[in-house]
């Protein structure tokens, strides 16, 4: 059990902090990638580090509160003894010392991601819950955090980053086809089919994603548009899963006169 008092606090630096990890000097701009492979820039220049301290950053990044170091540890070295992986951990943070930045916060039980890190991951998952949950504002423009982000670390195969992948992937998809929508309300269709269109593009056999898209068509007058994305999918349907369209599917293009 995490106790209540950790040393770290979430959104703020704590003051019982015993290791400072990559202290930052004030003005120091930290930037952590991990949407299309990890990355680290301090000041635009690029940071690299040994796989294992990358392994830790981003398990921390993808976690907002302190986590205890025996769970980061276990999680990290699954297949190691409590005494490999704990030592296992302390040498990636070590590896971690730097005069010029800080990355973690750390005390003798909790491990953190320093506030300053910012972090593409946990900016497009704010942006995406904001479009979802139709923030005001949130759907007025199309974000390129959300058409251009790509996988999470698509290269890495832990377990646990495959979670996180699979959830950010459904989070964003469904954010794009929101937006979509959104867009195709308000006659701003330009917008709406580059919504539409990264939705596909991320998972092209999401028939909500092709729905929304040919809504887009539809509504803007462009029933050949509409037909050509229908017959696309319906193609791609039958070819990879030996499908057919839904009925919802069918009911949208209804509105044109042949298919």
């Amino acid at each position: 059990m995490v106790p209540a008092r950790s040393g770290l606090r979430h959104g703020r630096r704590a003051g019982s902090v015993t290791g400072h990890l990559l202290e930052r000097p004030k003005g120091a701009a930290l930037q952590l990638g991990l949407l299309r492979g990890f990355e680290l820039r301090l000041n635009g220049e690029l940071i690299q580090l040994p796989l294992s301290s990358q392994r830790v950053l981003a398990f921390l990044a993808l976690h907002d509160r302190p986590l205890q170091r025996l769970y980061v540890a276990g999680m990290l070295w699954l297949d190691a003894s409590e005494e490999h992986a704990n030592g296992s951990l302390r040498t990636a943070l070590w590896r971690l010392r730097c005069p010029d930045a800080r990355l973690v916060e750390a005390t003798t039980t909790h491990l953190a991601l320093a506030d300053e890190v910012e972090v593409d991951a946990r900016v497009a998952k704010g942006i995406a819950k904001s479009v979802i949950d139709r923030v005001s504002g949130a759907c007025h423009e199309v974000p390129e955090a959300l058409v251009g982000s790509g996988e999470l670390l698509p290269d890495w195969y832990d377990d646990w980053v495959l979670m996180e992948r699979e959830q950010f992937r459904q989070l964003r998809l469904h954010a794009l086809e929101t937006l979509c929508v959104e867009m195709t309300s308000v006659g701003r269709f330009a917008e709406a089919t580059e919504a539409g269109l990264a939705a596909v593009d991320g998972e092209p056999l999401r028939e909500s994603a092709h729905r929304a898209l040919i809504a887009v068509h539809l509504a803007e007058g462009n029933p050949g548009e509409a037909l050509r994305q229908y017959r696309f999918f319906q193609r791609l349907l039958k070819e990879e899963l030996g499908l057919e369209p839904s009925r919802l599917m069918v009911e949208l293009m209804d509105a044109l006169p042949v298919r």
